[in-house]
């Protein structure tokens, strides 16, 4: 790896998406993070300023761009600074299902029905 770069698993745990290097070796070894839309399967691939990384977190998608390497774990504030945001996770309110209330027992019973299936 040249100097220019950095490990994937320090780098995801640098800018706190991960809460440890193993979690973030994981993730990687997954093959669950994408550079620039190719699947990696190796922590220690090499990062670099101005890469489009793209992963799982939670129940979101994140999409973010390397702006810079860091060199230690630091707050949270300073790890913002690592990373621009490209497709910022939605709020609370506005992933909830615009549908309304929970479903009655009536209303369950009435789908259950209406899609086939049996009453335990």
């Amino acid at each position: 790896m040249s100097g220019s770069g950095l490990r994937l698993d320090k780098w995801l745990w640098h800018a706190r998406f991960c809460k440890s290097r193993t979690l973030a070796a994981e993730l990687a070894a997954a093959g669950k993070v994408r550079i620039a839309g190719t699947p990696i399967w190796k922590a220690h691939h090499a990062v670099r300023a101005g890469d489009i990384l793209t992963f799982p977190l939670g129940p979101h998608i994140r999409t973010v761009r390397v702006l810079a390497l860091g060199h230690r774990r630091g707050p949270a504030s300073e790890a913002r600074g690592l990373y621009e945001d490209l497709a910022p996770p939605l709020t609370p309110a506005a992933a909830s299902p615009a549908g309304g209330p929970r479903p009655t027992k009536a209303d369950r019973r009435a789908l259950d029905h209406l899609l086939g299936r049996k009453e335990a």
